[in-house]
């Protein structure tokens, strides 16, 4: 396996780490919420990180790599975090909403970083493009999720 390949999967294999915990976040947030459209929303987009997961998989295995199957201690320490302030604030949808928020800052983040490192060291053109085409979706759900906090923030 040659050089940048391993670079590509291990860049790939971040972001695996980071969709699977969208992923499961998004499913946890939404057993959390009380409102059934952001419910929906949240549960929808748990499905849309499951399939950007088997994408970035998919990509790795190409490339003759392992692709990770499991989520980052960080997403993990993350999720209870969330349970525990939702414990202690009754599970408000802004609650839930803010800590929602805080883990797609790190999924864009994430994944702007690996559109950076996939052009800087010259990765893969299919790399780089399954990463750009997965980056606006990150960003959408960020966005959104930041409107429909403020929402339920001006509701309150």
């Amino acid at each position: 396996m040659t050089d940048i390949n391993k670079e590509a999967i291990s860049v790939l294999n971040d972001l695996i780490e980071t969709s699977i915990d969208g992923e499961k976040g998004f499913h946890t947030a939404a057993e959390d919420v009380k409102n059934p459209e952001i419910k929906a929303y949240f549960l929808s987009r748990s499905t849309e990180c499951a399939t950007a997961v088997r994408e970035l998989q998919a990509e790795v295995r190409s490339l003759g790599g392992d692709p990770d199957k499991s989520s980052s201690a960080t997403g993990a320490v993350h999720r209870l975090w969330v349970e525990l302030k939702a414990a202690v604030t009754g599970k408000s949808d802004e609650a839930v909403l803010n800590e929602v928020e805080r883990g797609e800052d790190h999924a864009l983040k994430a994944y702007k970083e690996a559109a950076q490192k996939a052009v800087e060291k010259n990765l893969p053109a299919s790399v780089t493009t399954l990463i750009q085409r997965q980056l606006p979706g990150v960003q959408a759900n960020h966005d959104k999720v930041k409107a429909l906090r403020d929402t339920v923030r001006r509701a309150s």
